[in-house]
């Protein structure tokens, strides 16, 4: 059977100036239509019968500073979520662990601490992991909080290839959800990374309460930066007990899929990663996902501190919609 035609990808353009009003018709188009131009767009610049693994794991859990209402990390909420402060892992087991993932069938380790920033006492601990994983010939992703210039270089200099640091939402309901830092504290660090020359990922987290239009904002924001995040990762609301959220109403999935079509479409290049929130998804949920232009996918049983489906489920769904690893 002869391989479609590839399309010129002039037809979907890589664009840094959404306005809110495009962004919102997008969200606004019937569902069928907009899942269409969205795998039309994703086909355009990815496989869509390939998706890449990466795996995570907490190197430092418990005792932030922060008071995100989403996070069970906070150590404000450590009385209603139970969760207590962990040392820094030892680069030994970091290893270990990153070694199955790689067995496992994950391409990239994404590493996160509980940090508002390191401190410079744990950064040559964090500098060994990232070249102990590399040396594994994984992807290296970390995600440390907010970063000043010599963290960056280091970070760099080590060879990090990825650093996470989620926006979270809209600039206009941020504020409802985290007071500790600011919207601009979370676009300097994506700057300082980009500038630095280590790849960008940021992305957010949908059903904490917000509207469409702060979904649209958190969008139009990452694709209007000078450069699109290289990862986005979209993250459906885990509503953990004892955190200020864990009453949130939960989001309907298609709205879900929805914002994973119009992230596709507003930046075509870019990994969209389905992320927190697949454990209560239904097969069918993410496969509208994959549909809809997610090429990415958060793999292992446990994400930071919270459950993600087993592999073997993930390879299942996999076999069942015809889809490989990366």
């Amino acid at each position: 059977m002869n391989a479609p035609a590839k399309i010129d990808t002039q037809d979907a353009p890589i664009r840094h100036d959404w306005t809110r009003e495009e962004v919102m018709a997008l969200f606004e188009k019937p569902f069928m239509d907009l899942v269409f131009e969205a795998g039309r767009v994703h086909r355009l610049y990815h496989d869509p019968n390939k998706v890449q693994l990466s795996q995570l794991i907490s190197i430092k859990t418990g005792g932030c500073a922060e008071d995100c209402g989403y996070c069970s990390q906070s150590a404000k909420y450590k009385n209603g979520t139970g969760l207590d402060a962990t040392k820094l892992m030892e680069v030994e087991r970091v290893v270990e662990a990153a070694k199955k993932a790689k067995a496992g069938g994950a391409s990239r380790y994404c590493m996160g601490a509980a940090w508002t920033s390191p401190k410079d006492r744990d950064m040559d601990t964090i500098v060994a992991m990232v070249e102990g994983v590399k040396e594994l010939g994984m992807e290296t992703c970390m995600t440390l909080g907010m970063l000043s210039d010599c963290h960056t270089k280091k970070l760099k200099d080590a060879g990090l290839d990825y650093y996470n640091h989620n926006v979270d939402t809209s600039e206009e309901f941020y504020g409802e959800i985290i007071t500790t830092r600011t919207y601009q504290d979370r676009i300097d660090t994506l700057n300082r990374v980009r500038e630095a020359g280590i790849n960008v990922c940021s992305g957010g987290i949908v059903g904490m309460g917000e509207r469409v239009e702060d979904r649209a904002g958190m969008l139009q924001t990452l694709a209007n930066l000078d450069h699109h995040p290289d990862s986005v990762p979209i993250n459906m609301l885990v509503a953990v007990p004892g955190t200020p959220l864990e009453h949130v109403e939960r989001l309907d999935p298609l709205e879900f899929v929805r914002t994973i079509a119009v992230a596709r479409i507003m930046m075509p290049k870019s990994e969209v990663r389905l992320s927190a929130g697949r454990q209560e998804m239904t097969e069918e949920a993410q496969a509208l996902c994959f549909l809809a232009g997610a090429s990415s996918i958060f793999y292992g049983e446990q994400l930071l501190t919270t459950p993600n489906p087993e592999n073997n489920k993930d390879m299942a769904l996999f076999q069942k919609l015809g889809l490989s690893p990366a």
